[in-house]
């Protein structure tokens, strides 16, 4: 049985609660070029500043940071893969008490919208 998800103050968001094993579980890609790597993403592995992309055509990996507006203090997950540069605005987190399931909900800089979740 899934267990309760809360969700995490976003403006207060610790870097480390993206760390991890994500799959992509749901997408919109809107604008997005369907044929880029992020589009096709299945899978992302966050490890402290290092990134993995999996999608079923290869994948790809680079650096990830978290960075925030000055008036908001929201988080933008800024990713730097071989063949891609984008942003995607945090626009939720959902945790379970022990950490052990996540959602996570991005919406990118091409308008693509994607919800991430773990394990």
């Amino acid at each position: 049985m899934a267990e309760l998800l809360f969700d995490v103050n976003l403006q207060q968001l610790p870097d480390e609660f993206l760390n991890g094993n994500w799959r992509v579980a749901d997408r919109v890609l809107n604008r997005t070029d369907p044929t880029s790597m992020l589009a096709q993403a299945e899978r992302f592995a966050l490890q402290p500043g290092k990134v993995e992309v999996q999608a079923l055509t290869g994948q790809d990996a680079g650096q990830w940071q978290i960075q925030r507006d000055e008036l908001l203090n929201r988080p933008y997950l800024e990713l730097i893969l071989g063949q891609e540069r984008t942003r995607a605005l945090v626009t939720r987190l959902r945790r379970s008490r022990n950490g052990a399931e996540s959602q996570l909900n991005l919406y990118f800089q091409s308008g693509m919208e994607m919800q991430l979740t773990q394990p």
